[in-house]
C-alpha cells in the first residue's frame, strides 16, 4: 500500500499522521510497539495534507533508536513533489518507554498507561499472570469452611487431598502459595472480605426499564464462588419461570433463560476477567435480554467466530482460579464454556447469544425467548412461517429446500415466505445464493 493509500485510509489504531519530528512522534510509536505495531506518516498533517519532511533519514533513525530502542521500517515516498516517510513498527515482545512513560493506541488515540494499565501490561510481557502473584492478605484471611467445602466438591478430581488436610497444606497442593504467601487467586477464591485488598473484585448487578431507568442495582462482594451463587439468586429474581406437568406429580420449571447458560456466562465473566482494571463485573437485566460485561478483551489469537466451536484454543489470563473452578465441577474442559452458553441457548429455543467486544471488555448478550407460538400468531404469519420459526427455535437454521420438504411446497413459494420472516426481522440470511445459504434467527426484536 502506497503512501495516498495510506492517506485516503485515514488515521487508526495503527496509521497515524504527524506534520513535522516532535516528542509526539515518539509516543506514538512507543504506543504502536506496545499495542498491535502500526504505520507513522511523517511529513503528512492529521487531515491528510501533504507537507513533506527534509530532515536525514540516517538522523531520524538514530534518534528514534536512542529514544525508543527499536529499529522499525523507514521508507520514503515523493508525494507532489514533497518526501513523505514511512515509519512502520511491529508490535514489541518487551515494553517500549519514551522519557520513562508507557504509552498504548484507544482507536486512533494514543494515550499514557496508568498504574492499572502499567501493571496488566508488565505481567502480559513477562508471561506471569495476576492470579499467580503472591497476595497482600495472609492466611487469616482465608475462610476455612469454603475451603472445606471446596475440597468435598474436588474430591472426584483432586482425589489426592485429604478433606482433613491442614488449610496450607491444601493450597500448596493447589498451587496458591507462592514463597510461603497466599497468591491472588487464594485470596479471590476463598477470601472472607477479598475486597479489602481488592475492591474491583466485585459484581454489580441492574435491573433496568430501559436503558436510562434502572429499577433495581445491587453489588456483590465475597468470595468468587459466593459471587457466582448470589449473583445467580438476583438474576432468578428479575426473570420469568413456568411450569410443565410431566406425568402426574412431577413439576418441571422453565425459565426464560436456561439457568445452566446463565451460571457458565457468569463464571467466564469471573474467570477470564482482568483484575489488574478497576472496573466491576456488570450484569444488567432487560425486559428481553440480559447483557453481561467483564474488563479484560480476548486475548491474542482468538477471534468472537473460536467462541462459537465446540473446542478452540485456550488462553487463559487467570489460570490458578480457572483451574480451582474446574476441579470443583463448576467448569468442563477449557475453552468450551462459551460453546456450552450457545447449544444450550439453541436447546432452549433461544436466538444465538451474542459475544463481542466492547470498552475494553467482553460481552456476552443472552436474548429472551419471545418467539412462542402465540406471538408469532399476533404477527399474523400463517402456519408454515410458525413452525418453520419453531424448527429453526430446535435446529439453529433452515434452507430454502429444507422449507419445501417439510411444508411440501414449491420453491417459489418457500422463496416467498422466506423472505417475509426476513423483512418482518425474525429470520437473517446467511448467504447470497446456492446450497450454502440458509436462514437463522435475527438477535434483535422483530418489527
Amino acid at each position: 500500500m502506497n503512501v495516498n493509500d495510506l492517506i485516503r485510509e485515514g488515521e487508526s489504531e495503527t496509521l497515524e499522521f504527524k506534520r513535522e519530528l516532535n516528542d509526539s512522534v515518539y509516543k506514538t510509536l512507543s504506543a504502536f510497539a506496545n499495542t498491535a505495531g502500526g504505520i507513522l506518516l511523517l511529513g503528512v498533517s492529521n487531515d491528510g495534507k501533504v507537507f513533506g519532511f527534509s530532515g536525514d533519514l540516517d538522523s531520524l533513525a538514530r534518534s528514534i533508536r536512542h529514544n525508543l530502542g527499536i529499529n522499525p521500517s523507514i521508507k520514503v515516498e515523493e508525494i507532489d513533489g514533497k518526501n513523505v516517510v514511512t515509519i512502520e513498527v511491529s508490535k514489541s515482545p518487551v515494553p517500549i518507554s519514551f522519557k520513562g512513560r508507557y504509552y498504548k493506541r484507544v482507536g486512533a488515540q494514543t494515550v499514557e498507561m496508568g498504574w492499572e494499565d502499567l501493571q496488566g501490561f508488565f505481567l502480559q510481557k513477562s508471561g506471569v499472570t495476576w492470579d499467580s502473584l503472591p497476595s497482600p492478605a495472609t492466611l487469616e484471611d482465608l475462610d476455612e469452611e469454603t475451603i472445606r467445602k471446596f475440597v468435598h466438591m474436588a474430591r472426584n478430581r483432586l482425589p489426592y487431598i485429604n478433606e482433613n488436610e491442614d488449610v496450607e497444606s491444601i493450597l500448596d497442593k493447589l498451587g496458591l502459595l507462592e514463597d510461603g504467601k497466599i497468591t491472588n487467586a487464594a485470596l479471590l477464591l476463598f477470601g472472607k472480605e477479598p475486597q479489602r485488598y481488592y475492591i474491583q473484585a466485585k459484581v454489580r448487578i441492574g435491573r433496568f426499564k430501559d436503558p436510562v431507568t434502572i429499577i433495581d442495582d445491587k453489588e456483590i462482594e465475597g468470595n468468587l464462588f459466593t459471587q457466582v451463587e448470589e449473583a445467580m439468586k438476583i438474576i432468578m429474581g428479575h426473570i420469568g419461570v413456568r411450569y410443565e406437568f410431566e406425568g402426574e406429580l412431577r413439576r418441571k420449571e422453565i425459565w426464560d433463560y436456561p439457568l445452566d447458560a446463565l451460571r457458565e456466562a457468569i463464571i467466564n465473566a469471573l474467570i477470564h476477567r482482568d483484575y489488574t482494571d478497576p472496573s466491576n463485573v456488570q450484569i444488567k437485566i432487560f425486559d428481553d435480554f440480559i447483557w453481561i460485561w467483564n474488563p479484560g478483551e480476548l486475548p491474542p489469537g482468538i477471534v468472537i467466530e473460536d467462541l462459537k466451536k465446540e473446542t478452540h484454543p485456550s488462553k487463559l489470563r487467570n489460570p490458578k482460579i480457572a483451574q480451582v473452578f474446574y476441579y470443583a465441577g463448576l467448569i468442563e474442559r477449557w475453552g468450551t464454556g462459551t460453546f456450552k452458553i450457545v447449544r444450550l441457548c439453541l436447546q432452549n429455543g433461544l436466538p444465538e447469544p451474542e459475544f463481542s467486544e466492547e470498552a475494553g471488555g467482553f460481552v456476552v448478550l443472552l436474548r429472551k425467548d419471545i418467539y412462542t407460538e402465540d406471538y408469532l400468531r399476533k404477527l399474523g404469519l400463517n402456519d408454515r412461517q410458525i413452525k418453520a420459526v419453531l424448527y429453526v427455535k430446535e435446529k439453529g437454521r433452515i434452507t430454502n429446500k429444507e422449507y419445501q420438504e417439510l411444508f411440501g411446497v414449491s420453491e417459489a413459494t418457500a422463496t416467498r415466505d422466506l423472505k417475509e420472516l426476513v423483512k418482518r426481522g425474525i429470520f437473517e440470511k446467511i448467504g447470497v445464493t446456492g446450497k450454502g445459504t440458509y436462514y437463522k434467527l435475527k438477535s434483535s426484536k422483530p418489527s
